[in-house]
């Protein structure tokens, strides 16, 4: 279990000892296909709701995981399978990345919008329906939060190694988008990774500088891709620490100040 931004032995043996409630849920896109979701509550209200994308592997172990840290922080988090049209369900190791890749192939920017859409009228109709609603994802879940803030009024969105921002071979690429997003975001990468190096990294930040966006952008000198995934053997803790506690802040300063804002 990762510590929280100013994470003490107490704070950590009381979220190891909280369990959040969790369910899947059934959401309905407006492509007429319907995709499950899972989903973390924190105690009590919360402070905001949060899409949480997954990577290429599915909504799988870690995934869940991260869903049900973040729950713990006290956002209302739903993390859903971005694989339903082609393999409702998927997860595969960490390994496997032969297994993915037809899957992540399938995926189109229309039907993610679709799903981003569901999983956020899935916040805004229950207990976030009048809570600021945030968004993170990891790898390929990374750019998938980069073009939630593009599709649903977010008030902030974190990418961690989002491929496909910059040009990919994989995905088309977001930068002519990036002039209409209209909420904070922040980037996290790897500087030893050798999917997506310094020249995409660079892009996607000279976008954002010449289209004047509120960014901020992080790179671990130190961390591979997949380095907050303490399931991946590219996991490196000091990067994934540091990644979190700017996490938790970078949401208590956009969440909470809009949560406040609206309470006004």
């Amino acid at each position: 279990m990762l510590a929280s931004c100013f994470g003490c032995d107490s704070q950590l043996r009381y979220y190891a000892s909280v369990n959040p409630r969790t369910e899947y849920v059934n959401l309905s896109a407006s492509d007429g296909t319907s995709l499950r979701a899972y989903v973390a509550h924190p105690e009590g209200k919360p402070r905001a709701g949060l899409l949480v994308f997954q990577e290429a592997f599915g909504v799988n172990a870690h995934i869940r995981d991260v869903t049900e840290r973040f729950a713990r922080e006290g956002y209302l988090s739903i993390s859903p399978e971005l694989f339903h049209r082609s393999a409702p369900g998927f997860e595969a190791a960490y390994t496997s990345f032969a297994e993915v890749m037809p899957h992540m192939q399938a995926l189109t920017d229309a039907g993610l919008a679709a799903d981003i859409q569901a999983a956020y009228q899935w916040l805004k109709n229950g207990e976030a329906k009048d809570l600021p609603v945030g968004a993170t994802g990891y790898c390929m879940g990374g750019r998938t939060s980069i073009q939630a803030a593009l599709t649903v009024p977010l008030q902030c969105a974190i990418s961690y190694y989002g491929g496909g921002i910059a040009p990919s071979p994989m995905f088309p690429d977001l930068l002519s988008r990036l002039k209409d997003l209209k909420a904070p975001t922040m980037y996290f990468w790897g500087g030893l990774d050798a999917h997506i190096g310094p020249d995409a990294v660079q892009a996607v930040a000279t976008t954002l500088n010449e289209t004047k966006k509120d960014y901020v952008n992080v790179v671990f000198s130190a961390a591979d891709h997949g380095f907050f995934c303490d399931a991946r053997a590219s996991y490196n803790p000091v990067a994934a620490k540091q990644a979190w506690a700017l996490t938790l802040e970078f949401f208590k300063l956009h969440l909470a100040s809009a949560a406040k804002k609206a309470d006004a």
